[in-house]
């Protein structure tokens, strides 16, 4: 009988330096820090780390020697939103563009809870939006002055690429609706306060406190650590499957007739939001 040879996961040497563009990973012990940043400083969005990040988690969930995996940002600021990415109307995207950007859309989030299947612990680092990268970890933490907010419908787009989603899977279907129509603010207290995270710190302090939780998880038995976290994600791949598809493709229809384009729309957004709590 011939043997059969298998295909192995990539090497963690591999794949960190392949996105090492968009993320900067560590791992130390079993532990796997991601973290993201635009030139070694805060992440700035841009789409082709939006497209790296789900060949990460899939990377990532192979590997075999990661065991448990913590998110983090760069510098005092989660995300930099940059409404230039915007700068071609979606409507005018190439058909093929537009599938792939939902597929890879899809793909972003269930990437991250279908292909990991070890402990993730979650620290968002400052303000900005896409927090739902880290509200979807087991564990969530943050900073003091972080932000948790959908600012979609205030750009005139339907709220459907996953952060409300994840909110109203967090904080129920009312407060969800107040917090997308309003695009309000939700500061690191009132976070903790409506159970969108464990812990709040000190930025200074925020890291060496995942780090903390990562080795405390580290003591228990592989197979409990697993497992365990498949009982503790379960909630969010039901969420996912049962309304990720739903709600992106509503947000990607009306992106798609959209005449105007999101461009104009942010600019006169961001001088609405100044000098108020919705930033």
């Amino acid at each position: 009988m011939t043997e059969r040879r298998m295909i192995g996961p990539t090497k963690f040497e591999e794949y960190s330096e392949k996105y090492k563009e968009f993320l900067l990973m560590t791992r130390r012990d079993g532990i796997l820090e991601v973290r993201l940043h635009t030139g070694g400083d805060s992440y700035t969005h841009n789409w082709e780390a939006h497209t790296a990040w789900s060949h990460a988690w899939s990377d990532i969930g192979r590997d075999p020697e990661n065991e448990v995996m913590i998110i983090t940002g760069t510098g005092d600021k989660w995300l930099i939103g940059d409404p230039e990415v915007w700068n071609t109307k979606f409507m005018d995207w190439p058909k093929q563009k537009k599938l792939e950007q939902y597929h890879e859309s899809l793909r972003l989030l269930e990437n991250l809870i279908f292909c990991i299947d070890i402990p993730t612990i979650g620290a968002v680092n400052g303000p900005g939006t896409h927090c739902e990268l880290a509200t979807l970890c087991d564990i969530t933490i943050c900073t003091e002055d972080a932000d948790f907010f959908d600012p979609h419908y205030l750009g005139g787009t339907p709220p459907g690429d996953g952060m409300l989603l994840t909110l109203q899977s967090m904080i129920g279907f009312k407060k969800a609706a107040y917090y997308a129509y309003t695009g309000k603010n939700i500061n690191g207290q009132t976070a903790l306060d409506l159970g969108i995270v464990s812990e709040v710190l000190p930025r200074e302090k925020l890291l060496p406190r995942a780090w903390e939780l990562a080795e405390m998880i580290m003591q228990a038995p592989r197979s409990t650590r697993h497992l365990s976290h498949s009982i503790i994600s379960r909630p969010w791949k039901q969420a996912l499957v049962a309304d990720q598809g739903f709600q992106l493709a509503h947000q990607m229809y009306d992106m798609a007739i959209d005449e105007e384009g999101a461009l104009e729309r942010l600019k006169k957004m961001q001088g609405r939001l100044m000098g108020n709590d919705v930033q």
